[in-house]
């Protein structure tokens, strides 16, 4: 054999044993990558179940918000914050971990107010003296708390377990200055009748009868005391502040069967196209609207077969104008749920007995100067 040969086998020889170091080096890379990419994967998905876990505490607890502060509710801070850190412990109980239910701490459920939700910057309180109307919730996993994360391969880098948290905030609206059609094409949940502003604030502060009761499971109405209080809707010609009646949200010489309509399907996209595309108060936080100062024993029907459902009625603080001439100054939105219709026999039996009841609508349109709706929310949604 030459030397040249004898030098070229050797060459060849020393690659090859090159090749293999340097492939026993790549693979021990790759795993190391492929260990990596699994854990991270891993720890993406433990996230995203503790987001998940979060948002739905944080959503059923909103509104548990809501129902607490009903008619026959709180608007306590105390009060309320314990009843929604039950709800947000259900709720993250049920939406599991890594297949465990996580547990919440003593400060990991928030009540609070935020002035405008939509605003990212607008503050979480929890000293304001208004009713609250955001929950915030925050799901640890710690060494204290539900246990860290457990690696797989980070063992390797010395890393066998991680902590990981997750937060959310869910806020529902409670002020409305109006309404516009909402953008899911339903219609609103509005009665086009009218209560005045003194009886409203009467019930309000104790005032009416308890004849009637509401089951919330059923959404039956039976005869019996549930603790909030009803009053007659239907106009008794008592005179001051002006006869209640019906109302015309759309056209201004609405018919029966628009009521009708109205009572049955909610106000419509077409309905509000008459008023400009929504029904909301002026800069003085008024609304005028054309009535008629009594309600036709036509729509007995109707309003029966919408016992037991929440529903938004208009209030007003005057009416000028007889019979179909009427004008009505709205001031506030309220909630409430008819209980009982009667409006045959004489003026003094006819009965269309209505209680506060908490009503949640889509297309709301915001107030920014305080109070001007009672029961009345948007759907929760998770905000932050």
């Amino acid at each position: 054999m030459s030397i040249r040969s004898h030098c070229h086998q050797l060459r060849s020889r020393r690659r090859k044993g090159n090749i293999l170091v340097l492939s026993v080096f790549l693979m021990i890379l790759m795993m190391a990558m492929v260990a990596f990419a699994v854990d991270i994967g891993y720890l993406c998905v433990v996230r995203n179940e503790l987001q998940r876990s979060a948002d739905a505490a944080a959503d059923a607890a909103c509104w548990d918000l809501i129902n607490s502060s009903g008619p026959a509710g709180t608007t306590n801070y105390t009060t309320m914050t314990v009843s929604a850190k039950a709800t947000a412990t259900q709720f993250a109980s049920l939406n599991q971990v890594m297949k465990h239910s996580p547990t919440l701490g003593a400060n990991d459920v928030e009540v609070g107010y935020i002035a405008n939700p939509r605003d990212p910057s607008s503050p979480f309180l929890t000293d304001s003296v208004l009713a609250p109307n955001a929950v915030r919730v925050k799901i640890l996993q710690n060494g204290e708390q539900n246990g860290q994360v457990p690696l797989f391969f980070g063992k390797v880098l010395g890393m066998n377990h991680v902590s990981a948290q997750a937060e959310a905030t869910a806020a529902v609206l409670n002020s409305f200055v109006g309404f516009k059609a909402p953008s899911d094409g339903s219609n609103l949940g509005i009665l086009p009748f009218a209560l005045d502003e003194d009886t409203w604030n009467d019930v309000m502060n104790g005032g009416g009868t308890d004849d009637y009761t509401y089951n919330t499971e059923t959404g039956a109405v039976t005869t019996g005391h549930d603790g909030i209080k009803e009053i007659n809707l239907y106009p008794q010609g008592t005179g001051s502040p002006g006869n209640r009646g019906t109302v015309d949200i759309g056209s201004s010489n609405n018919s029966t069967a628009d009521i009708t309509r109205q009572i049955n399907s909610g106000i419509s996209a077409s309905d509000l196209a008459h008023m400009g595309g929504k029904i909301q108060f002026d800069s003085n936080g008024k609304l005028y609207l054309n009535g008629d100062t009594g309600i036709s024993a036509a729509v007995k029907d109707d309003l029966a077969a919408i016992v037991g459902k929440p529903r938004i009625i208009p209030i007003f603080r005057s009416v000028s104008g007889p019979g179909n001439n009427a004008t009505y100054t709205i001031v506030k939105f309220v909630g409430i749920r008819i209980n009982y219709v009667k409006l045959t026999g004489s003026m003094s039996n006819k009965q269309v007995i209505i209680q506060p009841a908490i009503c949640t609508v889509k297309g709301g349109i915001p107030s920014t100067a305080g109070v001007t709706s009672d029961f009345v929310y948007s759907p929760v949604w998770i905000c932050r």
